[in-house]
């Protein structure tokens, strides 16, 4: 039996340029959807944010999106999900999909992707959290960013502790057994 039961998502409003980015996004959803855990992403309906939700729910899954009011036409909120939150703030946004997740998994994105998972780790730097955050690292695409965190620890203003407070995997099955492990 799963000890993950909700999973949040962090991820692009956009496909990328690379058809394994939309290909793995496919293989979560389908994933959760026959695992039977509930995916908790922020609501949009483009992307692949919407390409999560949308093959989840039609798997037969569980989907909670959330989204700021203003966020509603420019990520073109997804209705179809089994509950839309209307938050009134990013940090409420944040915090509700903090709140209702056991782990965060992160896709290939931009810049609102980077700062949701720079939020969860520094959450987890100052211990108000152990939840697991895993960057699915597809075709490399996270190495800059885990470049980066190496340079601040080799630097002097992280502790090298930091770096084990991220799984860094190569598939959706790495990072979800990376998780589970961790649960």
């Amino acid at each position: 039996m799963s000890k993950l039961k909700s999973l949040c998502i962090y991820c692009g409003s956009r496909v990328g340029s690379m058809p394994a980015f939309e290909t793995a996004t496919l293989a979560l959803a389908d994933t959760l959807a026959a695992r039977g855990i509930r995916l908790v992403y922020g609501g949009g309906g483009i992307g692949l944010m919407g390409i999560a939700a949308k093959r989840v729910m039609a798997q037969g899954g569980e989907v909670v999106g959330i989204i700021p009011e203003f966020l509603q036409k420019l990520e073109v909120k997804y209705e179809g999900v089994t509950q839309l939150i209307l938050t009134d703030s990013m940090h409420e946004r944040k915090q509700l999909m903090f709140d209702m997740s056991d782990a965060f998994l992160v896709l290939p994105g931009g810049i609102g992707t980077l700062d949701e998972t720079v939020e969860m780790m520094t959450w987890r730097q100052l211990q108000r959290h152990s939840k697991p955050i895993a960057l699915v690292n597809l075709d490399g695409y996270w190495d800059p960013f885990v470049e980066l965190i190496d340079h601040v620890i080799d630097n002097g203003f992280a502790e090298a502790n930091i770096r084990d407070n991220l799984i860094v995997a190569s598939s959706i099955e790495d990072a979800l057994s990376q998780i589970e492990a961790q649960l």
